[in-house]
């Protein structure tokens, strides 16, 4: 993928860095676990880079059963005792735990629902948003859907799912395109909607 136009933030990381630029950020997702799997991540995240978290992926989907939401939502304080030890993961007791009371509560919504992406699409109106940023810097840290996201996933006893972190969840999984115009990755997303 050389030679190609990415955007800014992609460019001259580490290879994992940019083939996660290149085959999956932004691609719209459909699918409950990975809905699951990006909640965990973009939740230990908080405070901390993407890069940091990525490097921990694999860790991730060891430690919390390939994210499985049924299996984690069993994780009693024994595990969650036995995950802070665990150095392939971000041993935090706040984020640990939110992992397992959102695997609960994503299972709630599931059942309210049909599914947890019938739930997060709802706040884009069923179909990705398509931004065109002309730079990186452009991109906001919020949106008026992702604070109204945030705001009901608290209301539902979700946890590190604040606005900042809800807006990094739907640049993930494509409920917006926040590629740069000039990026290659930007049309191949776009007619993947």
């Amino acid at each position: 993928m050389k030679n190609l136009t990415k955007c800014q933030w992609a460019i001259g990381s580490f290879e994992a860095y940019e083939k996660y630029h290149d085959k999956e950020w932004g691609l719209p997702i459909h699918d409950d676990t990975k809905h699951f799997e990006f909640l965990i991540l973009e939740g230990a995240q908080a405070g901390l880079s993407w890069a940091t978290v990525l490097k921990k992926r694999e860790g991730y989907r060891k430690a919390f059963a390939n994210f499985d939401y049924k299996k984690v939502a069993k994780f009693d304080e024994a595990k969650m005792e036995e995950l802070l030890l665990n150095p392939e993961i971000i041993r935090n007791r706040l984020k640990v735990k939110s992992a397992v009371t959102n695997a609960k509560c994503f299972i709630e919504v599931q059942k309210e629902f049909g599914s947890f992406d019938s739930y997060i699409w709802s706040f884009v109106g069923g179909k990705p948003i398509i931004n065109s940023w002309n730079k990186m810097s452009a991109v906001p840290a919020s949106t008026k859907e992702s604070d109204a996201l945030s705001k009901d996933l608290k209301k539902r006893g979700f946890k590190f799912v604040g606005t900042t972190i809800m807006y990094a969840h739907m640049q993930a999984c494509g409920l917006v395109n926040d590629h740069t115009v000039d990026c290659y990755r930007y049309k191949e997303v776009q007619k993947r909607t």
